[in-house]
Formats: C-alpha cells, sequence, structure tokens
C-alpha cells in the first residue's frame, strides 16, 4: 500500500489520520458529557459532595482535555501532512453544487479541529487547577493571563466551535453514506485501508469559495453565541476589572487583592474575592504592642476559584446562600519579629482565631501591605466530607495585598 496521496486516491499516512482523527472525536465527546453532567449534580443541593462523584469528575475532565490537546496535536500534524501531498480530484466532479459543500464542511471539518481544542485548552490556562492535562509539557497556553473572564469567554468560544464541529461531522457522515448508499461509488472506500476498484478522476482545482463559506459559517455562529450571551462574564464585570476594596477609617484602601489558593487532586487552584471593603486604624509611631485595628468585610459569593467556582458557593462548601459573608476583625500587633494582624475570622456560621503576618511600606503617607496566612477549612465545615487530601488539601492559603493612603479629614 502507497505511504502518500495521488491524484486518484488517499495514502496510508492520510488514512491513519483520518481514523485517528474519528476514534478521538468519539472519545472525547462522550468524555465532556459525561463529566459536564457530574459536575452539574453535584452543584446541586440534592447532588451532595461525595468525593469519589468528585474524583470521577475530575478524572473525566481532565481525560476530556487531555484528548482534546491530542486532537488539536493531530490536527496540526494531519494539514501539515495534508498540504505537502495532491488533493485527490472527487469522484463525481459534475455535481458542483454537492463538490461545493462537501469541500466547504472539509474547510469547517480542518478549522474546528484546531478551533475546539484550542479555545477550551485556552480557558483551561485562564482557570487553571482543577482537572489538569495529563501530559508533562506544561498545563497553560502563553500569553493567557488567569482571568475568570477570560475563562467565561473562552468556554463561550469553545461551545459555539463544538456546535459547528458535531454539525460538519453529522453533514460529513451524512455525505459519505450517500455516496456509499445511494450514488454507490468509491468515495467512502478510498478512505479505507485496502485495495479497491479505482475510480477514474479529475484532479481537484483550487477554489476560495468553499473557504468563504466555511467563514461566513463560523461568523454566523459566533454572532449566534454573541445574541445568547455565550460569551458574557457569568459572574458580571469587565474584562478589564480587578478586585477593589475601600475604607471608611483613617486609612483608604483603593486598590487590593484578597486571594486564595487550595490544593485538589494534587494541583493548585487559584481564587480571588472581587468585592470586600477595609476599616483600617494604624499608628506608625507604636513601637511594640498594639497598634491599631483592622475590620474586613468579605462578600463569599464574589469568589471566582477557576472551574470549581460554582461547586465552591454549595452548600457542602460555602454554603453562600445561607452564608453570604465573611469578616475578619483584629488588632495590628507590633511584635519582636514583625507586623501580625490577629483576630476570628467568621465564616459560614464558625469564627477561628487567625494570626496574618505581613509586611508594610510606608512612605509619604502610603502604605503598602502584603501578607500571607493558612486556614484549615475543617475548621469551617467547608467540604467535611471530603477527608482525603489527595481530592482535596485541608490547608488553604490567604494572601492579601493592598495599597493604602492616608485618610484626610475630608475624606
Amino acid at each position: 500500500m502507497r505511504l502518500a496521496n495521488t491524484a486518484a486516491g488517499y495514502g496510508v499516512i492520510t488514512k491513519s489520520f483520518h481514523w485517528l482523527t474519528a476514534l478521538l472525536i468519539l472519545t472525547v465527546i462522550p468524555l465532556g458529557i459525561i463529566a459536564k453532567d457530574m459536575a452539574e449534580a453535584l452543584i446541586l443541593p440534592e447532588g451532595g459532595a461525595d468525593p469519589d462523584t468528585i474524583a470521577r469528575a475530575a478524572l473525566l475532565f481532565s481525560l476530556h482535555k487531555t484528548v482534546g490537546v491530542a486532537i488539536f496535536c493531530t490536527a496540526l500534524a494531519r494539514i501539515a501532512w495534508a498540504l505537502s501531498q495532491p488533493k485527490p480530484g472527487p469522484v463525481s466532479a459534475e455535481q458542483r453544487v454537492q463538490v461545493f459543500l462537501a469541500r466547504t464542511v472539509h474547510w469547517l471539518l480542518y478549522g474546528s479541529l484546531l478551533l475546539v481544542p484550542l479555545t477550551g485548552w485556552a480557558a483551561h490556562s485562564a482557570a487553571p487547577g482543577f482537572a489538569p492535562i495529563l501530559w508533562p509539557f506544561g498545563q497553560a497556553l502563553p500569553f493567557i493571563p488567569a482571568s475568570p473572564r477570560l475563562a467565561d469567554l473562552f468556554s463561550g468560544l469553545h461551545v459555539t466551535f463544538e456546535r459547528v464541529l458535531v454539525i460538519s461531522i453529522l453533514l460529513h457522515v451524512a455525505g459519505a453514506l450517500k455516496h456509499h448508499l445511494i450514488d454507490r461509488d468509491t468515495t467512502l472506500q478510498r478512505m479505507w485501508f485496502g485495495r479497491h476498484n479505482g475510480t477514474q478522476v479529475t484532479p481537484a482545482p483550487k477554489a476560495i469559495a468553499p473557504i468563504l463559506a466555511a467563514l461566513a459559517v463560523w461568523s454566523v455562529a459566533l454572532g449566534i453565541g454573541f445574541a445568547t450571551g455565550l460569551y458574557d462574564d457569568q459572574r458580571g464585570g469587565s474584562l478589564t476589572d480587578s478586585p477593589r476594596a475601600t475604607s471608611g477609617s483613617d486609612w483608604q484602601v483603593t486598590d487590593g487583592t484578597l486571594g486564595l489558593t487550595i490544593t485538589q487532586l494534587g494541583s493548585t487552584v487559584t481564587g480571588s474575592f472581587s468585592t470586600w471593603s477595609a476599616d483600617i486604624t494604624f499608628d506608625e509611631t507604636v513601637e511594640s504592642g498594639r497598634a491599631g485595628i483592622v475590620s474586613v468585610t468579605i462578600a463569599v459569593d464574589s469568589l471566582t476559584l477557576g472551574l470549581v467556582t460554582e461547586q465552591a458557593m454549595g452548600p457542602e462548601y460555602l454554603d453562600t446562600e445561607r452564608h453570604p459573608t465573611a469578616r475578619f476583625e483584629g488588632d495590628i500587633l507590633v511584635t519582636e519579629t514583625g507586623l501580625i494582624a490577629e483576630g476570628p475570622l467568621t465564616l459560614k456560621g464558625a469564627s477561628v482565631p487567625v494570626r496574618l503576618p505581613f509586611t508594610l511600606d510606608l512612605a509619604n503617607g502610603r502604605a503598602d501591605i502584603s501578607g500571607t496566612t493558612q486556614l484549615n477549612r475543617l475548621d469551617y465545615d467547608i467540604g467535611s466530607t471530603v477527608t482525603d487530601e489527595g481530592m482535596l488539601g485541608f490547608d488553604v492559603e490567604v494572601s492579601v495585598t493592598l495599597t493604602a493612603t492616608r485618610a484626610t479629614p475630608e475624606q
């Protein structure tokens, strides 16, 4: 059997690419559907947070992403090979409309095989951590920052291109079956392995119309997604939003980030709260002991935590419906080892003492503060049914960075 294409038929390499791609697609779509259904069931109040179910859902998502990356790499190799090969002509060249439609569908297939996994990978990069890609070459695409808004955008694009791909596959299969069962020609046979009775064909002329038609289809699909809000920020805000904090005491917080980091299935997942406020009183002249007080109020439902944000809001975890806010009230202490904010953090109905060491850079009426502390999620009855740290770590790292300016009497 010949490896390369000829004007009359496909070689073994092209056929292998074709059927490998088909096998990967038939694998990735069920994995995605099943994993999504399992994840949505976990979000429902009656769904609970069964650890085994969470582990299975995460594994299925990881497999879905891994196979998606394999499709992307296979599609790149397939396209590179196709560009180096002659394109066999159509069996029924005289049926111009049919040939035009077939070529349009082929362009849609080639493009979608790149766009679907690429947008899925971009969404994974923008919301890192949960359900990692099972390969050793890194998780994130370059130039894709961690951003909930970008994750929503790329997830919406992923769904759009996925629908185009599925429709294109159905049309492609329908066309192949028509050739085989109705026209009874060798179109399907020559994509299979082995010998078949050859059919004299005319080499395929190059045409731009099918490419333009495919671009038009993608444009319509993108427009439908835009009109239906598929690319909207599901949590509000805009692409350039950043967490802010406000204050009403003798220091005004002008900017800041309140973030957290957890470990899930061995991977780090980072998140942040977009809505919180801080009231700070601080006397920088104090050399030892109590130098001020701090009060922080957090809108818990403003948390974004990668792809597990919705799950984190559920009753088994943060239970934001019954406990929408968290509050930290503490003293600012000057110690021999540095500055510490010490006091109770009230979260999900539990109040637990917390010590937050922090650094302070104070100059010209501006304070830059940065601190990190560790919490145990079990102290707050968060995910208490998940007792395996390999699935969800007990420790939660909380980080605070903020910039404040000294308030004037007018403020």
